[in-house]
C-alpha cells in the first residue's frame, strides 16, 4: 500500500507543476521578467527546448523518449522492490512527477516552460521550474538515503 503513495506524490507534483506553468503562460509574455526580490529572485518566463542548462537543445524527440524510458524503468523498479522508507517514497514520487511534468511540456509546447530565476552572490543560476526541482531534489534524497542504508 505504501507504493501507492509514490504515485500520489507523483500526481500531485504534476498537477501543481502544470498549474504554475499554465499561470505563467497565461499571465506573462515569453521572455518577460517579474522581479520578486531585487538581485536575488525573479520569475522569468522562458521556453527551454533542451534539458538541464539547455543541453540537448532541439532534441525534443530524444528527450521525450528518454523521459518515457526512465519513467517506466522507475515503475518497474517500484513493482519489483520492497519500498517502505518514507524518504524513498517521497523521492521516487518527486522524480516521477518532475519527469512527467516536463514531458507534458515537451509534448504540448515542444519546449519546457521554465520560470524560476535566482542570482546568488552575483551568479545567475540556470532558469528552472518545479518539475526540475522534483527531479534534482528527488535524486539527491534518493542517493543520500541509499548511502545511509548502505552504511547501516
Amino acid at each position: 500500500m505504501k507504493k501507492d503513495k509514490i504515485y500520489t506524490i507523483c500526481v500531485w507534483w504534476i498537477i501543481i507543476d502544470q498549474i504554475i506553468k499554465l499561470l505563467i503562460t497565461m499571465k506573462m509574455k515569453l521572455n518577460s521578467i517579474i522581479t520578486i526580490i531585487p538581485n536575488f529572485f525573479r520569475i522569468y518566463y522562458v521556453e527551454n527546448t533542451g534539458a538541464a542548462f539547455s543541453s540537448f537543445s532541439g532534441k525534443r524527440y530524444l528527450l521525450i523518449l528518454i523521459s518515457i524510458i526512465v519513467f517506466f524503468v522507475l515503475v518497474d523498479y517500484i513493482k519489483k522492490n520492497k519500498i517502505t522508507r518514507k524518504l524513498e517514497i517521497i523521492s521516487l514520487g518527486m522524480i516521477m512527477g518532475g519527469l512527467v511534468g516536463n514531458l507534458i511540456d515537451r509534448l504540448l509546447y515542444s519546449a519546457v516552460i521554465d520560470y524560476l530565476s535566482f542570482i546568488i552572490f552575483g551568479y545567475k543560476f540556470a532558469i528552472f521550474n518545479l518539475a526540475d526541482i522534483g527531479i534534482v531534489v528527488g535524486i539527491v534524497i534518493l542517493l543520500i538515503n541509499m548511502i545511509r542504508e548502505k552504511n547501516k
